[in-house]
């Protein structure tokens, strides 16, 4: 018996609905404001170190599994845009170094932490709330979604999950600065053109995704496909 069919076809059901939504917001936006990043159009960018140890439970990932530190840049930002105090879906884009000058990519939006609003978009009022990848990730052991839950303005935690099951920490994320005290810089993020190791999108999460991120590519000037 297939243990992990029943999970993956839940969370490829959830997340689907919420990438549609992801879809259509970006492209509605897009319309309305064209813009080098028609979402998260400002933001505060600075410099970390992501601390991996691992955790109780294996997923199966090494990169997820093992101990290790990794230089990062990480961005804050409104989905939107919207002046503050105004609520926004918040967004956190990670990207860790790796060896041989590679990078991957991870992006984070405030979202639920339960078994289905985990795939669900959340507007909120700081950025100081749970968030999630939204879409999960293709393993062996099934899809896997990841978390970044804030623990004050300079430190992240990040977990990972099974599908639509428990939670397990792997990492800490240390920040360099605060959000509110860091500029914003001329950076993109693309989880779609560079993935973690052992973190490939699923083929259905490309396809959802690809149509906003080349638009965003072909309004900054970048051909790269």
């Amino acid at each position: 018996m297939d243990v992990v069919a029943p999970a993956a076809r839940a969370a490829r059901a959830a997340s689907t609905a919420g990438g549609q939504v992801l879809r259509v917001a970006t492209r509605a936006v897009d319309a309305v404001r064209p813009a080098a990043k028609p979402l998260h159009p400002r933001g505060a960018v600075t410099r970390g170190v992501l601390e991996r140890f691992g955790g109780a439970v294996a997923s199966g990932v090494a990169w997820l599994d093992a101990a290790g530190t990794d230089d990062v840049v990480v961005r804050w930002s409104r989905a939107v845009g919207l002046p503050a105090p105004s609520p926004d879906v918040f967004g956190l884009a990670v990207r860790v170094e790796l060896d041989g000058g590679r990078h991957g990519d991870l992006l984070f939006s405030t979202t639920g932490t339960g078994p289905l609003t985990r795939f669900a978009l959340v507007p909120a009022f700081t950025p100081q709330r749970p968030m999630t990848t939204l879409l999960p990730y293709r393993t062996a052991s099934g899809p896997v979604l990841l978390r970044a839950l804030p623990q004050g303005e300079r430190t992240v935690e990040l977990a990972w999950a099974r599908g639509t099951g428990a939670w397990h920490p792997f990492a800490t994320l240390r920040l360099d600065d605060a959000p509110g005290t860091a500029a914003d810089a001329d950076v993109s993020f693309d989880p779609v053109l560079h993935p973690l190791p052992g973190l490939p999108p699923y083929a259905w999460v490309t396809r959802l995704r690809e149509p906003a991120y080349r638009s965003a590519r072909r309004a900054r000037g970048d051909t790269a496909d």
